[in-house]
């Protein structure tokens, strides 16, 4: 992904990105009532610095992937509405794509230069929302942000908001408490003032790293 392509804070939107997004149907607060349920009953879930997500949007959130439950973990705790990034694959059919479009997914190309999601996650930004992201890219089993793109960082720059980083250690399991950790915010400004390029992406990359060395160790997790 090339930072030299991308508008600043949402410029130059084509008039795909432009597009309202459409109005919550019952899915989403249906999946809401699910993720209160299931995280409150069979598979309890105790989050660690919850207070860090009481914040006023816009703001990214990432996190590492491990099942198709980590955006109703992720999503269930912020308000208003998460807005999530997720694989075009999802929207194959068009039963899927209305319930993704209803979910607030943007629907992106993992593995070409795809300018319409980029465009839509700064609008999103923009329109002072919350976007989650998954930095791996995919669902890994094992490692925990060992692999990651480096399109938070640019998406981040460019749309001059912090990252908040959330720590899910595994897959959830059934009749003991699931712990999530919530690191403190990954400031991006600093770097947005020296320039957005190579070098301030990697470093941005660095600090999620350290972020992630550092929620690990609560957790518990070798670094």
């Amino acid at each position: 992904m090339s930072e030299k392509n991308v508008p600043a804070n949402g410029a130059g939107q084509n008039k795909e990105a432009k597009k309202e997004k459409p109005k919550h149907c019952f899915l989403y607060p249906v999946a809401r009532f699910i993720a209160f349920l299931v995280f409150h009953t069979v598979c309890p879930v105790k989050y660690h610095h919850r207070e860090r997500v009481n914040r006023k949007p816009p703001y990214i959130m990432i996190s590492n992937h491990f099942s198709y439950w980590d955006p109703l973990i992720n999503g269930s705790i912020v308000h208003p509405d998460i807005t999530f990034l997720g694989k075009k694959e999802l929207t194959s059919s068009p039963f899927m794509k209305f319930i993704f479009d209803h979910l607030h997914m943007i629907p992106i190309d993992r593995h070409n230069m795809d300018m319409a999601a980029v465009r839509a996650c700064m609008a999103a930004l923009k329109n002072g929302e919350i976007l989650g992201i998954y930095p791996e890219g995919t669902r890994h089993h094992s490692g925990i942000m060992e692999e990651m793109e480096d399109g938070v960082a640019l998406i981040a720059l460019r749309g001059n908001v912090p990252i908040v980083p959330m720590l899910i250690p595994g897959k959830l399991k059934a009749f003991r408490i699931n712990h999530v950790y919530i690191g403190e915010d990954i400031q991006t400004e600093d770097l947005r003032a020296q320039g957005i390029n190579k070098e301030t992406c990697a470093r941005l990359m660095d600090r999620i790293r350290a972020a992630y060395d550092v929620l690990k160790k609560e957790a518990g997790i070798p670094v």
